[in-house]
Formats: C-alpha cells, structure tokens, sequence
C-alpha cells in the first residue's frame, strides 16, 4: 500500500493544496525528516516492481488502432491514446467489446459506444440540415437573378417600344410638315 503524501502544513490551512510538493524552506522539518512530522517522498516508498505497469494484476497496453488489439489476449486492460480520434476509438472501444478486453477509464464502454454513436448521428443530421438549408439559399438567389433579369428584359422591351413609338411619331410629323 503507498503512503498518502501531502504538502507542508496542507493540514493547517485551507489555501494549502494537499498535494504534495517538495518542501523548500530553510528550516523545514519536513525536509530535514524529523520524527514527528509529514513523511518525506523517498525511493523506499515505491511500489513492488510487480505491480508496476498494471491494473488489478493485468499488464496495461496502450492502443491507437484497432489492429493493435487484434493480437491481444483477456489478460490485458488497454488505454486508449488522447491523441486518438473519436472514430477510431468508437472502433477500438468496440473491438474490445466484441474479444471483452478491459478498457482503463471506462466502466461501461457499451453506454460509452451509444452515446458517441448518437452523437456522430447528430452531427451528422446537422450537416445534412446545413447543406439543405445552403441549397434552399442557392436556389433562392438565383430565382431572384432571374426574376431580376426578366425584369431587366420587360424594362428593355418597354423602352424599345417607346422608343419605337416615339420615332413613328416623328416620321409622321416630319410627312405632315412635308406635306403641306
């Protein structure tokens, strides 16, 4: 069983985080190991070198793939990489349910696998919403292009038959002035 550490007078007061730190003063007693005080870290506290690397008896691997649990047997606990992604560790977590190898940090990884799975659902869901909703944008903008250049062409068609009419005007002012 290891020893609980805490820093110097953690016990005293409250703004004294109880972890421990390495006591510095110059007339600590801690420091200098006197009896009667907080024990000092020292190399004879250690764990037994059996236990060292494991989890309630059995190795711990770590793992970033699922090919790397392949050749895994029952007797070991994985620990799943942080810089492992969310599909990838669904895979893995998965994986290690399907051959029921422990996973260190989750106590139900089948809850675990539900949950990501709604959420990937979710965003997924989202980003069918978002692409539909960008379409419905597109299709509106360029129904307001057309609408703008019909009415672009109806201005043109009604400025050319003023124009039309205005110059049959003056063709027949120009016959009467002619004619008489």
């Amino acid at each position: 069983m290891t020893k609980r550490f805490r820093a110097q007078d953690s016990h005293k007061k409250a703004r004294v985080n109880p972890r421990w730190r390495k006591p510095r003063g110059l007339h600590s007693k801690i420091r200098l190991a006197k009896k009667g005080y907080c024990i000092k870290v020292k190399v004879g506290y250690g764990s037994p070198k059996k236990t060292i690397g494991t989890h309630k008896g059995k190795a711990l691997v770590r793992v970033s793939t699922v090919k790397e649990i392949e050749g895994l047997d029952q007797e070991i606990i994985i620990i799943i990489q942080a810089s492992t992604g969310q599909k990838k560790r669904l895979a893995i977590v998965k994986k290690a349910i399907e051959m029921k190898i422990g996973i260190q940090g989750m106590k139900k990884p089948e809850t675990y696998v539900a949950e990501i799975e709604q959420k990937l659902q979710e965003k997924q869901q989202q980003k069918e919403r978002r692409a539909k909703e960008k379409e419905k944008k597109k299709k509106e903008k360029e129904a307001k292009a057309k609408e703008k250049e019909d009415k672009e062409k109806k201005d043109d068609t009604e400025l050319d038959e003023k124009v039309t009419k205005e110059e049959e005007k003056k063709e027949q002012d120009r016959m009467l002035a002619r004619g008489m």
